[in-house]
């Protein structure tokens, strides 16, 4: 067992310049212990994982499944998944997979300090002092966690491990394998970038709920992973996101100078919902809450 830790630093950009936030120690292997649990998941015997699906999971917080949403996709992505709703440890030893269970906990616990304080950096930015209970729940009310498997593909150019979109999280906290593939879109050029996985560290994505509330200030990233016709390649991302029950909109913090809002208000669950129904198609889902 390897017992480093990871000294976390984020390179943020800002108005042109980067700024270094230095973040805390991380636990490196808390990281190799999820990537094992994930592979362990994935190799069981496709009986096993089929107890996880829609049709058969005890808990709608537990999900395996394929692709993104079969039933509206012209073409399945390369991809399988299970899908982790995070609401307590007490649920997640009743319904989780043993098999992956007590590193994926580990791995949200050891997440939670570094989440905070990112969200407490980028408020500032939004004139958010502190954040107090309300924001908290905006910002970081639930937790979702996914462990994703790309299979060797036979023909990588007819398909894709995951299509073109932005999270609807308000940040995401992505752990890669060495294998890599991930290629975000640049705001800049519109080209897109591979994003190479570097041992030992994390992507962290913004979701379109930070850009909601943000009033288009940061903005989310649009993401695509490509399928690999060499290599098995995992990733654990956790997406941080509101309340299901939370109202996102521009905050009042951010407008309170007269800035026009530029999304309405809309229910956190019917933006989720609306993503959940389409294919993956880009950035189209925040132009749902636009005004």
């Amino acid at each position: 067992m390897r017992t480093e830790s990871l000294k976390l630093s984020v390179m943020l950009l800002r108005n042109g310049v980067s700024f270094k936030l230095s973040i805390m120690e991380f636990p490196l292997e808390v990281l190799d212990d999820v990537k094992a649990a994930t592979h362990r998941f994935f190799n069981l015997p496709v009986e096993e994982k089929s107890k996880f699906t829609k049709e058969n999971s005890l808990s709608t917080n537990v999900r395996f499944g394929t692709s993104f949403s079969p039933r509206a996709e012209k073409a399945l992505e390369w991809k399988d998944y299970l899908s982790l709703f995070f609401v307590s440890e007490a649920e997640a030893e009743q319904f989780w997979p043993d098999i992956c269970r007590n590193e994926t906990l580990e791995y949200i616990d050891k997440s939670k300090k570094m989440v905070r304080k990112l969200l407490e950096y980028l408020g500032k930015n939004l004139n958010v002092k502190e954040l107090d209970e309300t924001k908290e729940s905006l910002f970081m009310g639930s937790i979702r966690v996914n462990l994703n498997y790309y299979p060797i593909c036979p023909n990588p150019d007819l398909t894709v491990g995951v299509g073109r979109h932005s999270d609807v999280s308000s940040l995401t906290i992505l752990l890669q394998d060495q294998i890599g593939g991930l290629h975000v879109r640049s705001l800049a050029s519109g080209n897109w970038v591979h994003v190479p996985p570097v041992p030992g560290s994390f992507v962290i994505n913004i979701g379109d709920a930070m850009q909601i509330l943000s009033n288009g200030r940061y903005k989310s990233v649009e993401h695509r992973v490509l399928a690999n016709g060499n290599n098995n390649r995992i990733s654990v991302p956790i997406f941080v996101n509101p309340k299901p029950e939370s109202v996102i909109g521009p905050l009042p913090e951010v407008i309170a100078n007269g800035e026009e809002p530029i999304y309405r208000d809309i229910l956190y669950s019917d933006y989720v919902r609306y993503f959940f129904r389409k294919a993956h198609d880009g950035k189209k889902t925040v132009d749902y809450a636009k005004i």
